[in-house]
């Protein structure tokens, strides 16, 4: 009679996040409605900014007043007509986001224990760099220099669930794992400038931010049960994420939000591995903006309260891309009783929602 093999259950135990100390919300929308020529996008750009339920943004830049020179930030970074090139932002990448991580690091605090991390997974999507973040918070840290490192990279808002997804990997294959995952973005070295009404509509939900996370298979924290990809057919052009030679060039289509309140509505089933909507008593949905959380609740017809932690993280940060969901999932976690089911999601390219089910067991 052959034996039977227990499956290790991998534990998201605890999240830390970090923004730099930079709040560049208004002056960003002032400095990108200045781009707009048109009385009518004018109007259409403010009625937007003003029902995006975000109040703050963080970035690595330091904006300053505007005095009318076309100037958005102190250092000059951003000035019409002479937008900065793609080895300018990344060179600027390289010298914030070393700190930035770090600072995320230090709040999860993990002590004596940092020298126990067996594999550390960095995820980013606006910024390339080699020896990279991983390599510094070796360094900086004194991490096990044998440390198993992996890169995320370039997937969009969704990439912090594909971290998730590997640590799982991870720890049920080596039980004694604990992985150690950091979701770092600045995309406000991304603007360009543009006359286009979409494509400023879209600088205006974005702000950068890190988040570090611990996953073990110690039974603390969120259980992380299951993952499932649910892709909306005939819609990969409707997110585009594209390296250009004056940074990295977002498009963000309309479309986004009906079309994922309709991909959500035909799997909700998988996506919640046979569960209800009813079933479900937490809900992480990454923030991509008001108009996708709206699409999600009408979609899943959650109740009125479902998405409050979402809703105050927009509020609060605007969208970090991959790190925003962690930033959700550590205001659910900080509140959560024990013994409660969760469902997460992140959207991106593709159009593709990656969702992932929880349990939260103790503290």
């Amino acid at each position: 009679m052959k034996g039977t093999h227990a499956v290790t259950t991998a534990y998201l135990n605890r999240i830390a996040t970090a923004t730099p100390p930079n709040d560049v919300h208004d002056s960003f929308v002032s400095f990108a409605e200045g781009q707009l020529e048109d009385p009518r996008a004018h109007r259409a750009f403010r009625r937007m900014a003003e029902r995006g339920q975000i109040d703050h943004r963080w970035s690595a830049l330091t904006p300053k007043v505007d005095d009318g020179d076309g100037v958005l930030d102190r250092d000059g970074f951003y000035a019409l007509g002479r937008f900065p090139s793609t080895a300018a932002r990344m060179r600027r990448y390289e010298a914030d986001a070393p700190d930035l991580a770090a600072k995320a690091f230090e709040r999860l605090g993990l002590g004596a224990d940092a020298s126990r991390l067996t594999h550390l997974i960095v995820v980013s999507c606006t910024g390339l760099s080699a020896p990279g973040i991983d390599f510094d918070l070796i360094a900086r840290f004194e991490l096990n220099p044998s440390i198993e490192r992996t890169t995320v990279g370039f997937m969009g808002c969704y990439a912090a669930i594909n971290g998730l997804k590997l640590a799982r990997h991870i720890v049920r294959s080596e039980p004694q794992s604990r992985v150690l995952v950091v979701c770092l973005e600045l995309c406000t070295l991304h603007l360009n400038e543009s006359a286009n009404l979409e494509q400023l509509l879209s600088f205006l939900v974005f702000g950068d931010g890190c988040a570090a996370a611990l996953v073990s298979a110690e039974p603390v924290g969120l259980a992380l049960d299951s993952f499932h990809a649910a892709m909306a057919p005939g819609t990969a052009e409707e997110i585009r994420w594209n390296i250009r030679d004056l940074g990295f060039d977002m498009f963000l289509s309309g479309r986004v939000p009906g079309e994922l309140g309709r991909t959500l509505k035909r799997g909700v089933e998988t996506i919640l591995a046979g569960r209800q909507v009813r079933d479900v008593d937490l809900w992480a949905v990454h923030p991509g903006g008001r108009s996708v959380l709206d699409a999600v609740e009408t979609g899943l017809e959650l109740e009125g309260d479902a998405l409050v932690p979402s809703r105050r993280v927009l509020r609060a940060n605007g969208n970090m891309s991959s790190a925003t969901i962690l930033f959700v999932l550590e205001e659910i976690m900080r509140d959560a009783e024990p013994g409660r089911t969760g469902c997460a999601m992140a959207f991106g390219p593709g159009l593709v929602a990656e969702t992932m089910m929880f349990q939260t067991a103790g503290r």
